[in-house]
């Protein structure tokens, strides 16, 4: 598979996650995206360094950053721990939101044993704070889907399938979910999430100036927007 490289220097990589890829090595040992990246920088470089910066799920598409020094890896995770770095998505939801736009703060859940999350009360010890802000780009009509909403999402924290619950909790399950819409749950035939990473912006590691990275999806349902246009 041929990389698409957003951006890259002595010091980071950024790729553009293809969906259905693991961002990393897992129990599947398909090849991952951090692999093929490190098979990429063996052509300059016989021993590279690829650490993980951040990861996307596996049906998730779109920016994944990585570092390509130690020193790139640690400050980077420090910005992340610190919430100093920007992650926005795309996403295409079932129905229509009732407010342009708005804040979503609950505390969730990871359940293990069938890689899942579920909203959660504030005193539940393994509970963790999520907070994201979406904002409705446009809403169409489709005789196929009904009302589709394309959303950006503006992410605070990073829980597990945070984006996935918390939309699901409110009524906006996403298009294509198989594990928090319920129509979808149903489906025998695969789908892709509608879920995207749009952009992750944060400073260099060196030289502290800002950097976004941005991708467009070109996949259905998000063909039913002018994305050139709405973002």
């Amino acid at each position: 598979m041929e990389l698409k490289i957003i951006y890259e220097d002595n010091h980071l990589l950024c790729l553009e996650k293809p969906q259905g890829i693991p961002s990393q090595s897992d129990k599947t040992e398909d090849d991952d995206l951090q692999l093929l990246a490190i098979n990429y920088l063996k052509k300059n470089n016989p021993k590279p360094y690829v650490g993980l910066i951040h990861r996307l799920d596996r049906p998730v598409g779109g920016v994944l950053l990585y570092a390509k020094t130690p020193f790139a890896n640690t400050e980077l995770s420090k910005q992340l721990q610190s919430h100093h770095t920007t992650k926005e998505y795309l996403t295409v939801v079932c129905g229509k939101p009732e407010k342009h736009t708005m804040i979503l703060e609950d505390y969730i859940k990871k359940l293990k044993t069938i890689n899942m999350s579920k909203i959660t009360i504030k005193d539940d010890k393994q509970g963790k704070y999520a907070k994201l802000e979406f904002t409705v780009l446009d809403t169409v009509e489709s005789e196929k889907e009904g009302t589709l909403s394309l959303l950006k999402v503006k992410l605070y924290t990073g829980r597990h399938h945070q984006i996935r619950v918390q939309l699901a909790n409110v009524n906006l399950p996403i298009w294509g979910d198989n594990k928090y819409n319920k129509v979808f749950m149903k489906k025998k035939e695969f789908t892709f999430i509608a879920l995207w990473s749009y952009k992750f912006g944060c400073l260099h590691p060196k030289s502290k100036k800002y950097l976004e990275f941005t991708s467009i999806p070109h996949s259905y349902p998000f063909t039913l927007f002018e994305l050139d246009k709405l973002v």
